[in-house]
């Protein structure tokens, strides 16, 4: 009788050990598969103050800047992306979204490519009120969402454009 307790200590403990290794096994490929899937979202004052390496796969949002806005041969895109403090040339080829325009809020995928961001992919609001939470964040500053507009002076502070007095 002894023998069978000890065996089936012996297969509790084996049970135990192999779901542990499988969840651990489990957890690294989820991981592993989720690396390049992650795309952190960036304004271009953060653009400009800690620029992304040349690999680096992100979201750049904010306004497209008024009067940027130029067509090119095809189906290429050349504009200008702000949060009013700062702004980032994006060029993209493809098709844009119907309610893509200068002075609305677009979310862009892609990579900096010598100070110019090579946008895969272009969001564009779905209506006239609505604005990407990541881009009203980044232009909001003390609660107002364009607090940052008539401020040409602004210092990024790590997470967030805001204005600043140089004194």
């Amino acid at each position: 009788m002894a023998g069978m307790k000890s065996l089936k200590k012996k297969r509790r403990v084996q049970i135990i050990v192999v779901a542990a290794v499988a969840l651990a096994l489990s957890t690294g490929l989820i991981g592993y598969a989720m690396r390049d899937g992650i795309n952190f979202f960036r304004s271009p004052s953060q653009v400009r103050a800690e620029p992304p390496s040349a690999n680096e796969v992100f979201r750049l949002g904010g306004m497209v800047e008024e009067g940027t806005l130029v067509r090119g041969q095809g189906h290429e895109i050349v504009f200008r992306v702000t949060d009013f403090c700062e702004s980032v040339e994006v060029r993209y080829s493809g098709i844009l979204p119907d309610l893509f325009g200068e002075n609305e809020g677009t979310v862009a995928t892609g990579r900096l490519v010598d100070g110019v961001f090579v946008a895969t992919e272009i969001l564009a609001k779905h209506d006239e009120t609505y604005m990407p939470r990541e881009v009203a964040d980044s232009l909001a500053a003390g609660g107002q969402p364009t607090a940052a507009t008539g401020h040409p002076e602004c210092e990024y502070h790590g997470d967030y454009a805001t204005p600043g007095n140089n004194t």
